[in-house]
């Protein structure tokens, strides 16, 4: 494996499980627009990402335009995931920092995840009696109304 294989495998270990891209064709190249309109994010929210060092490694043109790649999209793909966690934005540019750094962080950036993981079991396990609670009243209803009829 050469050093840019080596790079570009360690960098897609931190990125989200794979999800079909714009331009699988090999044209990688977006402009702020073009990803806003396929993330759904305000080309506002990806500049103060870019800003705060949750995205530092967009690339310019030499008029400098942004320049999104799909490694870009796939990062963004993990920080939605994140962000659907509940995980502060100080934790995930924490965990962008961290995967910088490079494999010397791996201890911690597990534990971050790891931390996460475990709030999100906690939010499912509570949205699990709350669904249960709804069950049982819209069931109670029902029978009401079909007493009452």
């Amino acid at each position: 494996m050469t050093l840019t294989e080596s790079s570009t495998t360690r960098e897609r270990l931190c990125f989200a499980p794979a999800e079909a891209l714009p331009r699988p064709d090999g044209r990688d190249l977006y402009t702020i627009s073009e990803v806003a309109d396929f993330t759904g994010l305000s080309a506002h929210t990806l500049r103060w990402y870019e800003r705060i060092g949750l995205m530092p490694h967009v690339d310019r043109s030499h008029t400098g335009q942004r320049r999104f790649r799909n490694r870009d999209l796939e990062w963004l793909s993990l920080v939605g995931k994140l962000r659907l966690t509940g995980m502060s934005v100080a934790d995930m540019v924490r965990y962008a920092e961290l995967t910088r750094v490079g494999d010397s962080t791996l201890a911690e950036r597990r534990e971050l995840l790891a931390r996460t993981r475990r709030d999100v079991l906690t939010r499912i396990a509570e949205l699990q009696g709350t669904l249960a609670v709804l069950d049982y009243k819209i069931e109670f209803y029902a029978d009401r109304q079909q007493a009452a009829d």
